[in-house]
């Protein structure tokens, strides 16, 4: 994917999998605003919100979580504890490039910190974790663009919602 400095909100749209709709309601209520808000035109229409490089990597991973089952509720949660507690924002702490570096293990989100502490920071952020044992698979969050829909034969729909299925 090549970076630009500003993306539309239809680009974000289809490279993360969110709708138009649902960044136009996470951004009224103030839980992912754009770097550039839309705003009226002299002619009387509105411009689309932009979303920076940094942003779009977010919601990557914001729209992957999704997908996964977290609520909004608990993805607010995330960010703010990311905020408040660690001093960092999302983008710093996916893929290890920040004080935390995030993982997650399917239905929880765990943050290692630079000296090694681990927080299942969507349960209880303050208290440290000790992991003991091999059973536990936590796989460290990244962000990734939302593989392309499949077109069905026949159909000239790129989805299935349009078939036999409700």
């Amino acid at each position: 994917m090549k970076l630009k400095k500003l993306y539309s909100s239809r680009e974000v749209a289809q490279l993360t999998g969110l709708t138009a709709r649902q960044l136009q309601w996470w951004a009224k209520r103030n839980l992912f605003p754009p770097a550039v808000e839309s705003h009226k035109t002299e002619a009387g229409g509105y411009t689309e919100r932009r979303y920076s490089p940094i942003e779009l990597l977010e919601l990557m991973v914001l729209a992957d979580l999704r997908r996964k089952g977290f609520t909004v509720a608990r993805i607010r949660r995330l960010l703010q504890i990311l905020k408040h507690r660690f001093k960092t924002r999302l983008y710093e702490a996916i893929e290890g490039g920040g004080p935390v570096t995030l993982y997650i293990d399917g239905s929880n989100i765990y943050a290692r910190t630079e000296d090694g502490e681990l927080f299942s920071i969507l349960d209880n952020e303050a208290q440290p974790l000790m992991m003991m044992g091999e059973d536990i698979k936590l796989r460290q969050l990244i962000a990734r663009e939302r593989p392309a829909r499949r077109r069905e034969k026949g159909t000239g729909r790129s989805d299935k919602r349009g078939a036999s299925q409700p």
